[in-house]
């Protein structure tokens, strides 16, 4: 849970979405025996039922993950996806993404998802010229967040969305000199963010903070 936001509110949200199904709660349990605390980089189920609602409001067929972890959002993602979408995720973990990857399967979008393992930005930058995505979920490192922005942004036509994790990080970034490099570098990428006249931005006080920019 973000320490920022009331328990109680957090979980009155949860309370009242659309609840996680069989599925993903049997995900969520797997990540939780496994990992441990570690489970706590996945995304809250409120948080994936955003993703899957934003993903097919907006339309998207072709969808970027830059962080995978053991496959909630990815999951999520894939569901809104219509049939001939594609969603590439960009992990550096064999064995947080192969569970990913049975969920996936039994869920029925493997064949929506290609999973590349190794750096991201590497992996983007490999990528042929024209290579386009209509949709970014970037939850990864933050230190390289500016850079995986960057490599995204250029792939999406006017109307493409990036939505970018953890961007109030427990409320440390109001305070960043403070904190240590990744929130110095948070810090550094909202106010970027924030004043980059190639998109419209909004920060959702949401969880740990989700920015959303619209390319124009």
């Amino acid at each position: 849970m973000d320490p920022w936001i009331d328990p109680n509110v957090a979980d009155y949200a949860i309370e009242h979405s659309s609840a996680p199904d069989d599925l993903q709660r049997r995900l969520m349990a797997e990540t939780a025996e496994k990992l441990g605390s570690t489970a706590g980089m996945q995304i809250s189920p409120d948080e994936g039922v955003f993703l899957e609602v934003l993903t097919r409001v907006s339309g998207a067929r072709h969808a970027v993950e830059v962080g995978t972890f053991t496959g909630y959002s990815a999951l999520c993602i894939a569901r809104a996806l219509p049939t001939d979408g594609t969603l590439l995720c960009c992990d550096i973990s064999e064995e947080w993404t192969a569970i990913g990857r049975r969920y996936w399967a039994e869920a029925g979008v493997d064949s929506k998802i290609e999973l590349r393992i190794g750096p991201a930005l590497e992996t983007l930058r490999a990528l042929p010229g024209d290579v386009r995505f209509d949709l970014a979920f970037i939850d990864a490192d933050k230190s390289t967040y500016a850079a995986y922005y960057e490599e995204v942004l250029a792939r999406m036509p006017p109307g493409g969305l990036v939505l970018v994790d953890n961007t109030i990080w427990s409320g440390k970034v109001l305070a960043p000199q403070r904190g240590d490099k990744d929130t110095l570098a948070l810090a550094a990428f909202n106010a970027a963010l924030a004043a980059d006249d190639r998109v419209d931005v909004v920060m959702l006080t949401f969880r740990d903070g989700v920015t959303m920019a619209r390319k124009r």
